[in-house]
């Protein structure tokens, strides 16, 4: 009898230790590089035979940095969906990105999330030119991290309080400045510009009567990128033609893509538009350059470089 006892004691007190807890699988993508389809918004990770992926419109992923500390953040829902996926066997884009994914190997198991965080932290990827230290923008890094998510498994919730997805990288195409140099003044304002295709740059200055003199400098006349003197990069839709710029109206075609405004210059430092001026025949020429001027839209920004050449201007 107290054998017996002494067993369905011990059955108890198994059974009082089981808190019901389910079963904690691991899943680690961590060291997988993540790839896009190329036909819809599913950004996705592959390792062996299991697939890990995301759902979501492309319009998340904007071309900009984000404030440090300030990601994007998403809720997961119908329209951002997260799923983990096992098979039977190693797959591929295959078994993802066509219309009517393959077959095989055969889906042994899925989880979907079922509520939580999408955070998204962008940076600039930036290529500098030795020469003279100027920058373009190529890409994006988007640091992409679950937060407080639910997986719904087969055999119940699995709560993940941070999960990191990873890096998603998205090139884009670098702004060309295939400007020839000769600039020109607008015939309705005192803005110089210069422009190819859909390229415009433009330089409003406060003062412009003495920044472009007629009269032949031994040192350059300069003045700072301020809320006077403007520098402006604009990429259009289409073509741009001289009949933009003093056109009553702004045309409805093409339309602004970007706009990149020079940030305030600092004295002796940045910022600095520097003008020289020597005779071109009865006329003037008047060569200006952009010394350590830095572009930005919305949270990101490009260097020009230390000395950069807007153009030569020549008037009478």
């Amino acid at each position: 009898m107290k054998k017996i006892l002494c067993i369905l004691a011990l059955l108890l007190f198994i059974t009082a230790c089981d808190d019901g807890n389910l079963t904690v699988d691991v899943i680690d993508f961590s060291e997988v590089a993540a790839q896009k389809c190329s036909n819809k918004n599913v950004i996705y990770k592959v390792k062996g035979a299991e697939m890990l992926f995301i759902e979501i419109p492309a319009s998340t992923f904007t071309n900009d940095q984000t404030v440090d500390g300030s990601p994007i953040e998403v809720p997961i829902n119908s329209t951002n969906k997260v799923t983990y996926r096992k098979y039977d066997g190693n797959v591929t884009s295959s078994n993802i990105c066509p219309t009517v994914p393959d077959a095989t190997p055969n889906l042994k198991e899925e989880w979907h999330a079922t509520s939580g965080t999408i955070q998204i932290t962008s940076t600039a990827i930036k290529s500098t030119n030795a020469t003279d230290n100027s920058t373009r923008i190529s890409g994006y890094t988007y640091n992409i991290v679950f937060k407080n998510i639910t997986f719904q498994k087969p055999s119940g919730p699995q709560v993940y309080e941070t999960f990191t997805f990873g890096n998603y990288v998205m090139m884009v195409n670098p702004l060309a400045f295939g400007f020839n140099h000769e600039v020109d003044k607008s015939a309705c304002s005192t803005k110089i510009y210069d422009f190819s295709g859909g390229e415009v740059f433009t330089l409003d200055v406060a003062d412009y009567a003495a920044l472009f003199a007629n009269e032949v400098t031994t040192t350059p006349r300069t003045a700072l990128i301020n809320s006077g003197n403007k520098l402006s990069y604009r990429l259009y839709s289409g073509t741009i033609t001289d009949a933009y710029f003093c056109s009553a109206t702004i045309p409805v075609t093409p339309t602004l893509t970007q706009q990149w405004d020079a940030i305030d210059g600092i004295a002796a430092t940045s910022g600095i538009i520097e003008v020289s001026t020597t005779t071109l025949g009865t006329g003037f020429q008047h060569t200006i350059r952009l010394k350590n001027v830095t572009l930005k839209k919305g949270n990101s920004d490009f260097s020009l470089g230390n000395d950069y050449l807007f153009g030569t201007l020549i008037t009478n």
